[in-house]
């Protein structure tokens, strides 16, 4: 029988770290905007996210030791993206209000196309 003595102390420390670390992320978050990387600050948020999430993962949910979390977050990622890949093709296919569409619009007036404005009705 393989029995393993825990250091609950030792154990307690890296959970402060990682709280520490989380704050300091969270801290970071809320500055980014205002200080660096503002021209992509969707990046850098989903960055700070990812990182965040990972050390959640990891020592929280007590992941860190697993061998096969890598491979099923992998599949995960592969399978949403496939679907998510699938369901726009769908609905791209199928989109039936070009004429309503500011993104479509645009593209037709860029290409020469003439748009007329309904005349007034006013007496």
């Amino acid at each position: 029988m393989d029995t393993k003595t825990i250091n609950y102390q030792e154990e307690r420390k890296v959970y402060y770290k990682v709280l520490v670390a989380l704050l300091i992320l969270t801290a970071i978050t809320f500055i980014q905007p205002h200080l660096f990387m503002t021209g992509s600050t969707f990046l850098a948020q989903m960055l700070i996210a990812v990182v965040k999430a990972y050390l959640i993962v990891m020592y929280y949910m007590h992941l860190k030791g697993e061998k096969l979390i890598i491979p099923m977050v992998w599949f995960a990622m592969s399978l949403v993206t496939v679907f998510f890949i699938i369901v726009i093709g769908i609905d791209v296919a199928n989109f039936q209000f070009g004429a309503e569409s500011h993104i479509t619009a645009a593209a037709e007036h860029s290409a020469g196309a003439v748009h007329t404005t309904p005349a007034s009705t006013h007496h």
